[in-house]
C-alpha cells in the first residue's frame, strides 16, 4: 500500500494502480508499505529513482546501508517491533530522500511510525519539508525505543523482586520455579539485545543523515540531528548498563539454583552421616561368630536397639551444636 501525505497533513492513499489518483504537488512524504513490484515500479516513475525491494533490504550489508545515487539519499536502520509481545524483532525500513521528498519503504509496522503519522498535524509547517520530517521521525523513533527501553527496566525490576522474593513474606515456590524464571531473563536479554541493535543502527543513520547539504543548510534540522545523536548515545549507555544488571540477574539466579541443589545435598549427606553409626551397630550384632555375650543376655535385643538411637543422636545433636543443620 502506498500513502502519500502533503504539507497540509491531509493524506492520499494508492490502492488501485490501474487507476491511480494524481498526486498534488505539495507531497512531501511517500509511506510504502509491503508494496509490490508494480507499486514500487509506481513510485519510481512519478520521482525518478531507484526504490529497493525487500529482497535488496534483506541483502544488504550493513556497511552499504547508507548511500547517496544520483539526487537521491538512501539510508536503512533496523527499527524494534513487536516490543509488547514475547517475541520482540528487529525490521529494516529504508528511507529515501528525493530532493525535498521523503519515501519511507517497510514491511512490517512500528508503533513509531503510528504515533509520528497521529502527531503529523501538529507539526510547525516549517518542518513539513522531506529533510525536516525525516527529522521529526527519527525523533520519535528515538522517543519509541526509549519508551520501549523504559518498559524493559520496569519489568525487569519486578522480575529482580520475583527472584530474590519478599523477605517479609514466606512464600513457597514450586521447585521448578527459578528455572522458570531464567526464561524470563532470556527474554528480557533478547529485548535489550534487540535495542542496543537498533540504537547502533539509528546512530550510524544520523550521523550519516546530519552529513547531507539539506541538513547543513538547515540550522533547526541540523540542532535536532544534534539533540537526536545525544539522546541515542545517552539510550545505549543505559542499555548497556541494564544489560550488566541483566547478567547480574542470570548469575544470581543460577547462584540460588545451586545453592538450593546444594541444601539438598547437604540433607542427604548428614542423614547419610547420621544413620551410618546405627548401621555399624547392627552390622556388628549381624555378624555370626558363636562367642559373642550379648547374644545370650535376655536384654540384648533392646540393648542394641538403644544403641543405635544414642549413636543417631549423638552425632545430629552434634551438628546442631556445629551450626551445620
Amino acid at each position: 500500500m502506498i500513502t502519500a501525505y502533503c504539507s497540509n497533513c491531509k493524506s492520499v492513499e494508492i490502492r488501485d494502480l490501474a487507476n491511480p489518483p494524481e498526486l498534488p504537488a505539495d507531497m512531501v512524504w511517500i509511506d510504502m508499505i509491503e508494496p509490490t513490484r508494480e507499486e514500487e515500479l509506481h513510485v519510481e516513475k512519478i520521482l525518478g529513482i531507484e526504490v529497493p525491494t525487500r529482497d535488496d533490504l534483506r541483502a544488504i550489508e550493513p556497511s552499504a546501508r547508507l548511500y547517496v545515487e544520483g539526487n537521491a539519499v538512501y539510508m536503512t536502520a533496523s527499527l524494534i517491533w513487536k516490543a509488547e509481545t514475547e517475541a520482540p524483532t528487529l525490521t529494516d525500513v529504508a528511507f529515501i530522500l528525493a530532493g525535498d521528498k521523503l519515501v519511507t519503504i517497510r514491511y512490517a509496522h512500528p508503533k513509531s511510525f503510528a504515533l509520528f503519522i497521529a502527531a503529523l498535524h501538529r507539526i510547525p509547517e516549517q518542518w513539513r519539508s522531506g529533510g525536516a520530517l525525516l527529522a521529526k521521525l527519527l525523533e520519535t523513533i528515538v522517543d519509541r525505543t526509549a519508551e520501549v527501553l523504559e518498559m524493559s527496566v520496569s519489568r525487569l525490576d519486578i522480575l529482580s523482586v520475583h527472584v530474590f522474593g519478599d523477605r517479609a513474606k514466606k512464600v513457597r515456590k514450586p521447585s521448578n520455579y527459578l528455572e522458570e524464571k531464567l526464561k524470563d531473563i532470556a527474554g528480557h536479554h533478547r529485548m535489550i539485545s534487540k535495542l542496543r541493535d537498533s540504537l547502533g543502527s539509528l546512530s550510524r543513520l544520523l550521523t550519516f543523515f546530519y552529513t547531507i547539504p539539506i541538513v547543513q543548510h538547515d540550522q533547526e534540522t541540523k540542532e535536532l540531528c544534534r539533540t537526536i545523536s545525544r539522546d541515542i548515545q545517552s539510550l545505549s549507555e543505559h542499555a548497556s548498563f541494564v544489560a550488566g544488571n541483566i547478567t547480574f540477574l542470570l548469575d544470581a539466579s543460577l547462584g540460588l539454583i545451586n545453592i538450593e541443589q546444594n541444601a539438598i545435598i547437604k540433607i542427604f549427606s548428614i542423614a547419610s552421616v547420621v544413620f551410618l553409626p546405627p548401621t555399624l551397630v547392627a552390622s556388628i550384632y549381624g555378624m555370626n561368630f558363636e562367642y559373642m555375650p550379648e547374644l545370650h543376655l535376655a536384654a540384648g535385643y533392646p540393648y542394641s536397639l538403644g544403641l543405635m538411637v544414642i549413636s543417631a543422636v549423638v552425632p545430629f545433636f552434634f551438628f546442631r551444636w556445629k551450626g551445620w543443620l
